[in-house]
């Protein structure tokens, strides 16, 4: 006696060994004994054998016409042998009755199941549309083959060129475009981004950058909708000073200015003045939900795209020659021992009598020139003089509390790109200068702004009106700046409280500061119930969430386009060698150049060591430069710079271009092209 049982929907047969009142135990063709329960045996037969009569009845299942068989099957609950005596013969044996069985349970469109060996036929609404289902996925299953056919012979189907950031970022793994890439990869055994590669789907390196962001970040585009800027409606006083600002000659949002009056007098009066865009945009305005919504602006070399439209930020902006709405802290200074007595806030308009531009002062505005030691021949010599003397005294006390010096051993850089107007093509020809940190112009304007952004953190804590700030428990390593809607230190400044509030024509968390302080200057100690944010606001929250993750966002992509446009100097340059200094596991960082890479053959070298190495490839899809040793220069960076690059080696990530698309038959492991580490 044989048995046909159901095991979890697949079903077996083998030879009945036992009989219990609940259960039989069956030997399998393989020999493998089975315990299986009375009620999922399915059918008895003496033959065939089991093997034989699985085979025929699949055999014959195919012959089953669906439409006939739903045709003229009973309209309530039938079993499969009641089935394969109306549809084949009403002497049908185990062979047809088995091949029944098996084509109604493949069936589930025409057929419901309604128990063991039991089915109902579905109603013919459920059947037309799951024909016609089962008739667009055919359709579908033809066109990724199509697609991928043309995929691994080198041309991209316009629709998978249309979907391509959707594919590799953010795709829907049932779309028949991610299919047809995942298909053709497989098919090539080629990574996907090399696929599509040599297809044509990425034509430019840099425009796949690009575009990936603005995928990412500005699906709907950045442009800006209509908006007017709002006029300054408050009676505000003209103050007395001429104001100058400190600035790249690219910047047009020109947030800050600085003035001073009484030298000579034994006690000055320092001015910062922050451009006021928040005494005309309102919250939950037009502007506001529009800054709000692109919370930063986003810089790159050549282009940016602004939190606010032009015309609005030139409203505000610090501009030469004009009488700016501005909020000015005004901070009274000792002459002599240039401790800060007292400041003060005020509303006002500021006459900005120039706009200074450090990149074409920098070479005259030096250390000596400011200490008196050389002829200052530049405009507000006095002013400025005065300004580094109180930056240098201002860092020192920050560096008393920070416990450690403030070291600039590394320059930045600027980036040029020739003839570029408008949107870069990545094609422009790039200039590289380097720009030592700390320059003294860079040190007026940094202390300037971290002694504004303090002082008015503790103003809007003695008043009790929240707002948000930027924390740092510690040094230590690991411990992160942190921002939260409660003052406390930041040991990476070195002071008691932090907040950003000197930029708010081009970050958001600056804007939203400064409606707070401008409720601070108006209303004074009753300010808490005048400003637009209430403690424990669950808006500054939402702002504070948001920004991290677009500020975050901007900044990756920042220093990814600058990694491109370096690799891209070091094409156009020639350069087949460079000289870098070795910081861990292979890792070392270019002289002259923002570039860190691994470079083969440096795995072993102390840190610090500086070496030349050989550029042996370079990929602009991946931001990956290629080098192995050349040679050993047998010199030691400065300790400070090693020390330096020894906890950014430590923190710094892999570094990985992750595609979201798997090509394992298991969900859940996404593929990862390499790509370098960030850039300096």
């Amino acid at each position: 006696m044989y048995a046909l049982f159901d095991d979890a929907g697949k079903f077996h047969a083998g030879r009945v060994m036992s009989e219990a009142d609940s259960s039989i135990q069956v030997e399998l063709d393989s020999g493998k004994r089975v315990k299986v329960k009375s009620a999922n045996v399915l059918l008895r037969f003496e033959k065939p054998q089991p093997a034989e009569l699985l085979a025929a009845a699949q055999a014959r299942a195919a012959e089953i016409d669906l439409d006939l068989a739903w045709e003229f099957a009973p309209e309530g609950e039938f079993g499969f042998v009641e089935f394969a005596r109306e549809y084949f013969d009403a002497k049908a044996g185990p062979e047809l009755q088995a091949a029944a069985l098996l084509r109604l349970f493949e069936a589930p469109h025409y057929f419901r199941r309604a128990g063991k060996g039991l089915f109902k036929k579905a109603p013919e609404e459920i059947v037309k549309a799951a024909l016609l289902a089962i008739e667009r996925k055919k359709q579908q299953a033809e066109q990724i083959e199509a697609w991928a056919g043309e995929l691994v012979a080198g041309q991209c189907p316009a629709p998978v060129r249309e979907q391509l950031y959707k594919i590799l970022f953010k795709p829907d793994k049932n779309a028949p475009e991610y299919k047809a890439v995942v298909e053709a990869a497989k098919r090539s055994q080629r990574a996907p981004l090399d696929l599509l590669k040599s297809a044509g789907a990425i034509a430019s390196a840099y425009q796949f950058h690009w575009q990936r962001f603005l995928f990412e970040q500005f699906p709907k585009g950045y442009g800006f909708p209509p908006l007017d800027a709002p006029a300054v409606r408050d009676e505000l006083p003209r103050a007395d000073v001429a104001a100058f600002s400190i600035d790249d000659s690219q910047t047009t949002e020109i947030d800050d200015a600085l003035s001073v009056r009484g030298l000579g007098s034994g006690t000055v009066m320092l001015g910062i003045h922050i451009a006021a865009p928040g005494l005309a945009i309102t919250p939950d305005s037009a502007l506001d939900k529009v800054a709000r919504e692109r919370l930063s602006t986003v810089y790159m070399p050549g282009y940016k795209i602004t939190m606010l439209p032009d015309a609005v930020v030139q409203a505000y902006t610090l501009i030469e020659g004009r009488d700016c709405p501005a909020v000015s802290l005004y901070v009274t200074i000792d002459e002599a021992t240039l401790a800060v007595q007292s400041s003060e806030t005020k509303l006002e308009r500021v006459p900005i009598a120039a706009n200074l531009r450090h990149d074409q002062l920098d070479d005259r505005i030096t250390e000596d020139t400011l200490l008196g030691k050389a002829p200052a021949d530049y405009p507000f010599a006095a002013e400025l003089a005065f300004f580094f003397r109180l930056a240098q005294s201002l860092k020192a006390a920050r560096e008393v509390v920070r416990g450690k010096p403030e070291n600039f051993n590394r320059p930045d850089y600027n980036y040029r790109l020739e003839g570029n107007v408008g949107e870069p093509e990545g094609s422009e020809t790039v200039r590289i200068t380097e720009r030592r940190r700390g320059a003294p112009l860079d040190l007026i304007v940094s202390e300037a702004m971290i002694l504004a952004n303090s002082r008015w953190g503790g103003w809007l804590a003695e008043l009790g009106v929240p707002g948000i700030y930027r924390s740092q428990a510690s040094l230590a390593p690991g411990v992160k700046v942190r921002m939260g809607v409660k003052p406390a230190p930041h040991a990476g400044m070195g002071v008691a409280q932090y907040t950003w509030a000197t930029s708010p024509l081009r970050r958001y968390v600056d804007l939203a500061n400064q409606w707070q302080i401008i409720a601070c200057a108006r209303h004074g100690r009753t300010a808490a119930l005048a400003a637009p944010f209430k403690p424990k606001d669950a808006m500054l929250f939402s702002i504070i969430s948001g920004f991290d993750t677009a500020y975050s966002a901007y900044n990756g992509f920042q220093s990814a386009i600058e990694r491109y446009w370096a690799l891209r100097f070091v094409e156009q340059q020639g350069l087949t060698e460079l000289d870098a200094a070795v910081m861990k596991d292979g890792l070392v960082r270019c002289d002259h150049l923002p570039l860190v890479f691994r470079a083969l053959g440096t795995e072993s070298l102390p840190r610090g060591t500086h070496v030349r190495v050989r550029v042996t490839g370079i990929d602009l899809l991946t931001l990956d430069l290629h080098a192995s040793l050349a040679a050993r220069l047998d010199d030691q960076v400065a300790d400070e710079a090693a020390a330096e690059d020894e906890a950014e080696a430590e923190e710094a990530p892999a570094g990985t271009l992750t595609l979201a698309i798997d090509l394992a038959d298991d969900a859940g492991e996404a593929e990862a092209a390499p790509a370098p580490p960030p850039a300096a």
